[in-house]
């Protein structure tokens, strides 16, 4: 994929990853619509992107289709839309309360499939690609995670049928990070974080995310042994 002058929907572009991904587009050529949930962030995502901003919160799945051709109008259609929110919880799986499970498949799981279906039509047109910022949880479910790993797996297996079902018409960029330094995890639903691994810094993340982007690659994940993001 050329970047530079590709039209991208950035969602979450007001969060560390998000916005980071936002400015590396910019960067490259793109021209990128960001949303925000915060109100108070409008301004500084305008002026990373240059562009007007969209109020969304991926929640609202209406919302979702709404904010997708808002970004299609503002920029004469679409090449891309890249999903960079997500939440977690922490806390023994028996123990999660029914109302946490419901927000966080809502917003990790729910949310980015209403997003795609709103998209798929757009990018079918210009044979563009979706990215989704996933985790590795959807490889590794982990202890202390059962509910948060379910609903990053959940979107990943959801993810891999619509890039077979639409290879011929747009791709579909799979993206699994290990803990980011991103401070994410200092923001849980519920419960406390037990010890994590060290940190990798999520401007790695957006140097793969944007070399498999110009690569055509379906998948980025983590391999653990050689402690290294893969593309493949």
């Amino acid at each position: 994929m050329d970047i530079e002058g590709a039209r991208f929907l950035v969602v979450g572009g007001s969060g560390v990853l998000g916005g980071l991904t936002t400015r590396a587009l910019v960067d490259a050529g793109a021209r990128v619509v960001v949303t925000v949930r915060d109100q108070d962030r409008l301004t500084e995502a305008a002026a990373a992107a240059g562009t007007d901003p969209i109020t969304l919160d991926v929640i609202d799945v209406e919302g979702c289709a709404a904010a997708v051709k808002s970004a299609a109008d503002q920029l004469g259609g679409l090449d891309g839309l890249l999903v960079a929110t997500g939440v977690p919880a922490f806390g023994a799986a028996l123990d999660t309360e029914a109302a946490v499970a419901e927000e966080l498949f809502a917003v990790n799981t729910l949310g980015p499939m209403a997003l795609v279906r709103a998209a798929g039509p757009l990018l079918a047109e210009s044979g563009g690609v979706v990215a989704v910022l996933s985790a590795i949880l959807a490889d590794l479910p982990t202890n202390q995670m059962a509910d948060y790993s379910a609903s990053k797996a959940a979107l990943s297996a959801w993810l891999g049928v619509v890039r077979r079902e639409n290879r011929r018409a747009f791709r579909v960029l799979d993206v699994r990070p290990p803990h980011l330094d991103t401070g994410l995890s200092d923001h849980p639903l519920a419960g406390t974080a037990p010890k994590l691994p060290e940190p990798l810094p999520g401007a790695d993340v957006v140097t793969a995310l944007l070399q498999a982007l110009r690569d055509d690659k379906s998948e980025i994940v983590w391999d653990p042994k050689a402690k290294e993001l893969i593309l493949r």
